[in-house]
């Protein structure tokens, strides 16, 4: 380390902490510190029946551009989804899942023919009642419930949340989660700014040819920083020039030291970090949720599927009580995966919503069998895969509660001035290019500083 360069360590190594040691890694000696075997968090590939694919997050919003802007700067080849199309499962049927802004129908005659809600849902939701808002947040559940009616939350926006949060409707916050939402429930009505809404030739979501798990490694590979695995931090104390971390077990512990500290771990971990620097930002981080969600991967000979090429896949309301909450046809909706498959076709499920812990403590075989189970009834998809890969995302996605605006904004007036930032999809969003954003963020608070 040379005297004019700022020692920086970042905890984490999920795509955000990922992120920041990259970032700061042009003009700081920085050292990524990760409990784990492995970086990349949410981001991993895995081998099923022979085909490398993602087994976490395999899609970003490409519409945010944090996201394909490091991807391409790290000359990682972008992609987008073919034009196959999604659906809903709804009243016994698979139905056609009509454009919207989170479930705020674009078009209500389109809402109609798709047969996704019952005849008094769908007159509920053309006699949307504009009421005033204060502006104070509420959960995205609460407000389009008032406004179009609790069959538009249960069928729509519950699938969408669920997907993107793994929480639930009516603890959601709006402000957090759903800020153009918001601003268009203080000018009016939600389904005339919806159908006002241009629509674009721009793809709505990016990905990576050979999966989004490509991202971690490409940024280490840069090379700005150095990374250690099986590297838990168990304490951080401030000193008369900077910080002391403590890493490893009681039994082999080492002391490192910093300049200052970058923490991109999820908000329980941050918290007790914290507790003694800086316990006001620790109450807070302490206080948030978290859910648990698990992906179940399948292959199957090709021969053994009926002609799906036309779907990417399809999601499942909590109200219908299925076992899984979406499905994505990986080999109709990413031409690489497909192109790949070496004669089998790769599928997969998702499970898990917030305070469902229980439902994916079955083992492995279970949540393949319940998936499968959905599968056939759904997709009528009745063939046994050739291979599966189960992962589970224990207390993976942190869970936007009313109010986390502001409780977002005093955990970082907490830190103010301390030496130590925070990033993270605990605090600005939790897709990729938010992550990335949030990253970019706390590079900018360690610069300001100095």
């Amino acid at each position: 380390m040379t005297a004019d360069r700022l020692r920086i360590v970042v905890v984490g190594g999920g795509i955000a902490g990922l992120t920041a040691a990259h970032l700061l890694g042009a003009d700081h000696d920085v050292l990524l510190l990760e409990g784990s075997p492995v970086v990349g968090g949410k981001l991993r590939l895995a081998e099923v029946a022979g085909v490398t694919v993602d087994v976490g997050a395999e899609a970003m919003l490409n519409r945010r551009p944090e996201g394909v802007e490091l991807a391409r700067e790290l000359g990682l080849p972008v992609v987008h989804p073919t034009s196959a199309t999604s659906r809903v499962w709804s009243r016994g049927e698979l139905r056609p899942l009509p454009r919207s802004l989170m479930g705020v129908p674009f078009d209500l005659d389109e809402l109609a023919a798709s047969g996704v809600l019952s005849a008094d849902g769908l007159a509920r939701a053309r006699a949307e009642v504009v009421t005033p808002w204060s502006g104070d947040d509420v959960s995205v559940g609460d407000l389009v419930a008032a406004r179009l009616g609790d069959e538009v939350v249960d069928r729509l926006v519950e699938p969408l949340l669920g997907g993107v949060y793994a929480g639930r409707a009516f603890e959601i916050s709006v402000l957090a989660a759903m800020p153009q939402l918001a601003a268009m429930a203080g000018r009016g009505s939600l389904t005339e700014q919806a159908a006002a809404i241009v629509a674009s030739d721009v793809p709505v979501f990016a990905g990576i040819e050979g999966g989004m798990g490509l991202l971690p490694r490409a940024l280490v590979d840069s090379g700005r920083f150095v990374v250690r695995t099986h590297a838990t931090v168990r304490e951080l104390r401030r000193t008369a020039s900077g910080f002391e971390l403590t890493v490893g077990s009681t039994r082999d512990a080492e002391t490192v030291l910093a300049d200052r500290v970058v923490l991109a771990t999820p908000s329980a971990p941050t918290a007790r970090l914290l507790a003694e620097l800086a316990p006001d930002a620790a109450a807070e981080l302490a206080a948030i949720e978290m859910a648990s969600v698990a992906v179940v991967t399948l292959a199957f000979h090709a021969a053994d599927l009926p002609d799906l090429a036309a779907r990417s896949g399809f999601l499942v309301p909590p109200v219908e009580q299925r076992h899984i909450k979406a499905s994505t046809f990986s080999f109709a909706k990413w031409d690489w995966v497909r192109d790949t498959g070496n004669g089998v076709l790769l599928l997969r499920t998702s499970l898990g919503r917030h305070r469902d812990e229980a439902a994916l403590q079955a083992p492995d075989a279970d949540l393949v069998a319940g998936s499968l189970a959905d599968l056939r009834e759904i997709a009528g998809i009745d063939a046994r895969p050739v291979d599966t890969h189960v992962q589970r995302w224990g207390g993976a996605l942190p869970q936007y509660a009313v109010g986390h605006v502001g409780r977002v904004v005093r955990i970082r007036a907490a830190l103010d001035g301390t030496g130590v930032v925070v990033c993270g999809a605990t605090y600005d969003g939790v897709g990729i290019p938010a992550v990335i954003g949030s990253a970019r963020l706390a590079a900018l608070m360690v610069h300001a500083a100095e």
